[in-house]
């Protein structure tokens, strides 16, 4: 059986570098399940790599995609039958971006009928990546703040303050959000393009500063967040959306704050499979609890459109995710590349 992949087979701009490719489908290994995608969110993280950002740690030609949903098709040997046919999230093993992807049957996270595939796509990155360094980094008398707070899982930090009791300043650039992000949890939202940082955070806390920061920009936004944590305190940098590098050892010296970086891959090359699958049960009990809410799509693109998706998801001023969408086409003979 063919069916369609995406792939980069050089380091750029993705909407430059990724093409739709054809391969035939390989049937899973023993302890393997075959999972025919449904949906694939496009994340930063998913982009970053083929920019070349991490090119010392990447293998060309890749296969994108760290996260998705999809229903097993076929099982390997050694694997259960009572599989097939469960939605699951496609995790760990190849790219998620192609029809068919094989994933570990041991780290497959089975998806509640209750659900939707929208919901259940984004169920890793940002989720896991919050709840993690909540319970990590944050206590329930904390006050947090966060920049980028509009984003993806700026949200769902917020949501996550009131489940486990901190406190969120959200950081944000424009007014669009400022009553969502209230609704959500924040206790106070900062619009930078209005409103000095710092002078905002100092009034706030009444001079101290707050005990963590967490930076998803880096470049000037990174040391202007730096600026208003507390002397001690910690600014843990888990993205870099503004693509510009942080000094943060000039910082530290700077601020008197401890600079820390957290890459979830490295969580996930330590834990167990039994560990692997908790914050995942805790996760998608609070979805259930209505205590937790990812936001749909915003845009949806066919897996062929792969262009015009990464340039939608990359737009300047845009808000919302991009998802990648499955439509179980196959080439004909006639039409088969090659």
């Amino acid at each position: 059986m063919i069916a369609r992949y995406i792939t980069c087979t050089r380091f750029g701009n993705p909407k430059d570098v990724l093409q739709v490719q054809y391969k035939e489908v390989v049937r899973p290994e023993p302890g393997e399940l075959l999972v025919q995608m449904l949906t694939s969110p496009i994340n930063p993280s998913d982009l970053i790599p083929v920019s070349g950002a991490y090119a010392h740690r990447i293998a060309l030609p890749m296969i994108p995609g760290y996260e998705g949903v999809g229903i097993v098709t076929e099982v390997g040997k050694n694997v259960s039958s009572t599989w097939l046919g469960q939605r699951v999230l496609a995790l760990r093993g190849e790219g998620t971006w192609q029809e068919f992807v094989r994933v570990p049957a041991e780290l497959a996270i089975p998806v509640p009928e209750t659900i939707h595939n929208d919901t259940a796509s984004q169920l890793y990155i940002n989720p896991v990546t919050a709840w993690l360094i909540s319970k990590q980094y944050l206590a329930s008398d904390d006050i947090v703040l966060i920049n980028a707070c509009g984003s993806s899982i700026g949200r769902i930090f917020t949501q996550l303050s009131k489940v486990i009791g901190f406190q969120v300043i959200a950081v944000t650039r424009n007014q669009l959000q400022t009553e969502d992000l209230l609704l959500l949890g924040a206790s106070h939202v900062i619009n930078t393009s209005t409103t000095s940082l710092q002078e905002a955070v100092m009034e706030i806390t009444q001079g101290r500063g707050v005990k963590v920061g967490i930076d998803s920009i880096g470049g000037s936004a990174a040391e202007e967040l730096a600026q208003c944590v507390q002397i001690g305190g910690t600014v843990l940098s888990i993205g870099l959306l503004s693509g510009k590098p942080v000094d943060w050892t000039r910082i530290a010296r700077q601020t008197g704050v401890k600079p820390a970086l957290y890459w979830l891959r490295h969580w996930v090359a330590r834990v167990s499979a039994q560990e692997w699958h908790e914050p995942f049960r805790h996760i998608v009990e609070l979805i259930q609890n209505s205590q937790l809410q990812l936001d749909p799509p915003r845009l949806r693109f066919e897996l062929s459109n792969i262009r015009e998706a990464v340039i939608a998801a990359t737009a300047n001023g845009k808000s919302g995710k991009t998802s990648l969408t499955f439509q179980n086409y196959f080439p004909n003979d006639s039409s088969f590349p090659g």
